[in-house]
């Protein structure tokens, strides 16, 4: 099994399989707009355009979970991005990352890749996870770590093995 094996909401609440992401590169990214790390998604955004074109895709997930940094609905979250980060990266329906409703999603990618010392809950918004074209889950951010710093890792990524 692989992140490319789920089906996903969009913010219209329509599904998503995200086997039509198969063979790219991804960023998956629990987000919050009320959030310190907010500004994230400037980086984020010049990442997914600095490589869209050549199979990377960063893939936000709106998150309330941590401090009720992210109330509104998901149409508000889509157009706060749009209008303060001319976001062009998929913004996917409110989830939770942890917990017994966590979404499927998040609780195969934290079991992939877990957290420090081996824990597998996500500790707060913006936490990163870098998955290969083939599949694999191939690191976990925290939220300190910033969409500049993971450039690198991206591009090892997008070399393949």
């Amino acid at each position: 099994m692989t992140p490319f094996d789920f089906t996903v909401s969009a913010a219209d609440g329509s599904r998503v399989a995200l086997e039509q992401f198969r063979g790219q590169t991804l960023l998956i990214v629990n987000v919050a707009s009320q959030c310190g790390y907010t500004r994230q998604y400037a980086g984020l955004e010049a990442l997914h355009r600095a490589h869209h074109d050549r199979g990377f895709s960063v893939l936000a997930f709106p998150c309330n979970q941590f401090g009720q940094q992210e109330p509104g609905t998901a149409a508000e979250i889509a157009d706060f991005c749009e209008r303060n980060y001319q976001t062009t990266f998929p913004i996917f329906g409110k989830v939770n990352v942890n917990g017994d409703d966590a979404d499927p999603l998040w609780t195969f990618l934290k079991e992939k890749r877990p957290g420090i010392l081996g824990t597998t809950a996500i500790k707060w918004n913006f936490t990163k996870f870098l998955v290969s074209p083939e599949g694999e889950v191939v690191k976990r951010y925290g939220s300190d770590t910033t969409p500049e710093a993971l450039e690198q890792d991206v591009l090892a990524a997008m070399a393949g093995p």
